[in-house]
């Protein structure tokens, strides 16, 4: 994107939306994306705790719940296991590091959640079976309970996972909630996760290769997540060896409006990783559509014809999000003269 041009862009422009816009196309570029797009799920174990030093997936959950026997004798040793492991001095970064912790209504919810506190490591609480704002509520008093005696650095990332026919309904205000207690001591959603073998198990849905029957839910988490600037987890590919499986449904899930996706396998992560990115084709499009929206804007026109199609605002919207994600993943962007 040349400098030169859009200076030329303000400095021609004759109303302040054409002002306004080329402002916009300006500042593209410095607008920061954090980029989580594949979350792998660990067990706590020594060796998949000490593996998960090499993964490059982008959020890395250490899972205490469903990879874990239910026994309370192994619960406990996960638990200590981890809280090791994350007090240690070889970490991933700590924005990457999050924990999956048993559910509320089990009896290892509140010494899973004192220990994710304690270690100050933890950005990110990914919960199962929450079912409504009230179970939100609860995770809350009882991360803002932990916080007093070791009290959060940052804000603690909430990330609820969608598994039931009653989350669903209660969609809305699980999208929409806030702590009590306020964001520093009592966490923020920043997520929606489906969890979509949950689901089918409450739901007496019958998963199919074709993911028809989960279409309509997957679409109400997605712009759940986008109404109320959430990002929109998508559900794990359970047949892990099938790669090419996989990237179908990776894109499928972009396609959806899902930002991330869950990996439950060291080798989905790349998969998922160069899915959740615009394609070169999307790029250099959007490219073209910056460029060319510059130049109407310049001589104060709201839209263009681009090969064969009228582009005006809304695709301008959509080019500049392109853009930024692709920078983001370090992508090229071609230059367009």
């Amino acid at each position: 994107m040349s400098t030169f041009y859009v200076r030329n862009a303000l400095r021609r422009a004759s109303n302040s939306s054409c002002v306004r816009h080329a402002r916009q196309l300006n500042s593209i570029t410095g607008l920061a994306v954090n980029l989580r797009r594949s979350y792998l799920y660990v067990p706590s174990s020594e060796r998949m705790l000490e593996k998960s030093l090499l993964t490059t997936s982008d959020m890395i959950i250490y899972d205490l719940e469903d990879s874990i026997s239910p026994s309370p004798t192994d619960k406990k040793d996960a638990r200590i296991r981890l809280f090791h492991f994350l007090s240690g001095t070889r970490l991933p970064d700590h924005r990457r590091i999050a924990v999956r912790v048993n559910d509320i209504s089990t009896p290892f919810f509140h010494e899973d959640i004192n220990n994710v506190i304690s270690s100050g490591v933890v950005s990110t609480l990914v919960l199962p079976k929450i079912h409504s704002a009230k179970d939100l509520h609860y995770v809350s008093f009882a991360v803002s309970e932990a916080s007093k005696k070791t009290p959060l650095k940052n804000p603690l990332n909430i990330v609820p996972s969608i598994e039931s026919a009653r989350a669903m309904y209660n969609l809305g205000e699980i999208a929409t909630w806030k702590s009590d207690y306020g964001t520093a001591s009592g966490g923020r959603i920043t997520a929606l996760l489906f969890a979509a073998e949950d689901y089918c198990a409450d739901t007496s849905i019958i998963r199919t290769p074709s993911r028809r029957e989960l279409l309509f839910t997957r679409s109400q988490i997605a712009i759940w997540a986008k109404a109320f600037g959430l990002e929109a987890i998508d559900m794990v590919c359970v047949n892990y060896k099938d790669l090419d499986y996989l990237r179908d449904e990776c894109t499928d899930g972009r396609q959806l409006g899902f930002t991330g996706k869950q990996a439950i396998h060291p080798t989905q992560v790349d998969i998922i990783q160069s899915t959740f990115v615009p394609t070169s084709r999307e790029i250099l499009r959007a490219a073209k559509i910056l460029h060319g929206m510059q130049a109407a804007h310049a001589a104060a026109k709201g839209a263009i014809g681009l090969e064969g199609e009228m582009v005006d605002a809304p695709m301008l919207k959509q080019a500049e999000n392109t853009i930024r994600i692709a920078k983001a993943a370090g992508l090229e962007i071609p230059m367009i003269s």
